[in-house]
């Protein structure tokens, strides 16, 4: 699914312009990355919760040479589906309204 796929699912819904849920699903996903960026998070219910965590610099090694490396620290980005979302993934039951 694209955001397009959204955009056309919410005027679907009865939204009453594409420009307007075009609008609305920008707004959230930049209200999302916003929240991650500033390390906070999020946590939509029925869906999932969003973290950012940080790694610490650790040693590896380059696959192609064998060379030993040193991996940078950083920050990613985790994902933890709800109860909710995980039980609709395996049942394989669609979204109900």
């Amino acid at each position: 699914m694209t955001k397009a796929d959204l955009v056309a699912l919410i005027c679907g819904e009865g939204c009453p312009s594409k420009k307007e849920a075009s609008t609305v699903v920008e707004q959230v996903f930049a209200t999302i990355t916003e929240s991650l960026a500033k390390g906070d998070k999020v946590k939509i219910s029925g869906f999932g919760t969003f973290t950012v965590c940080a790694k610490r610099a650790r040693q590896g090694r380059n696959p192609q040479t064998g060379d030993p490396i040193v991996i940078e620290p950083r920050r990613v980005l985790s994902f933890k589906p709800s109860p909710v979302l995980k039980g609709r993934v395996e049942n394989g039951s669609k979204h109900r309204r």
